[in-house]
């Protein structure tokens, strides 16, 4: 039983030390001109804002299950992010909008680079849009940005990108 123990007590701070040892990715993403000018004219600077940091976030969370990048620097550029439905800023600046009538295609494009901890520079762009009007009729604002995040995070940390 003593064995036991001292095993189990040995694994648990060895797997410790080790999750102490592996940092996680350093994620920054940032918001590019083109798309921040629009976003103070059209989108609403907070709204974008928001959609950034829901790609870090998201990306954070995908890349914690893949140890090939921890320790890395991603850098992001956000350089267009389009709503399903219309913004607050859009509804303010439009009074004919109405957010429950009206919808349209809506994504994201991503474009940055990845370093990994040893040095390895990785470029990486990525752009998704959906491409049915149709599916846009029940979804929420962000709904397709959302997607779009998921999509890249996900094929990122595959390796896929």
């Amino acid at each position: 039983m003593r064995t036991f123990s001292f095993l189990a007590a040995a694994g648990v701070a060895a797997a410790l030390a080790g999750a102490a040892a592996a940092q996680p990715a350093d994620v920054t993403v940032t918001i590019g001109d083109r798309l921040d000018r629009e976003a103070s004219r059209e989108l609403g600077q907070a709204e974008v804002a928001e959609q950034a940091r829901a790609l870090a976030a998201r990306l954070e969370r995908e890349l914690a299950s893949n140890p090939a990048y921890a320790g890395a620097r991603i850098t992001l550029v956000l350089t267009d992010v389009a709503p399903n439905r219309p913004t607050r800023q859009q509804l303010s600046n439009t009074p004919g909008l109405d957010y429950i009538r009206s919808f349209s295609i809506g994504g994201a494009a991503i474009e940055g680079q990845v370093v990994t901890a040893d040095g390895q520079v990785r470029p990486v762009r990525y752009d998704w849009y959906s491409s049915n009007i149709r599916d846009a009729r029940y979804q929420s604002t962000w709904q397709d940005a959302d997607r779009a995040f998921m999509r890249f995070s996900r094929q990122l940390a595959d390796g896929r990108l």
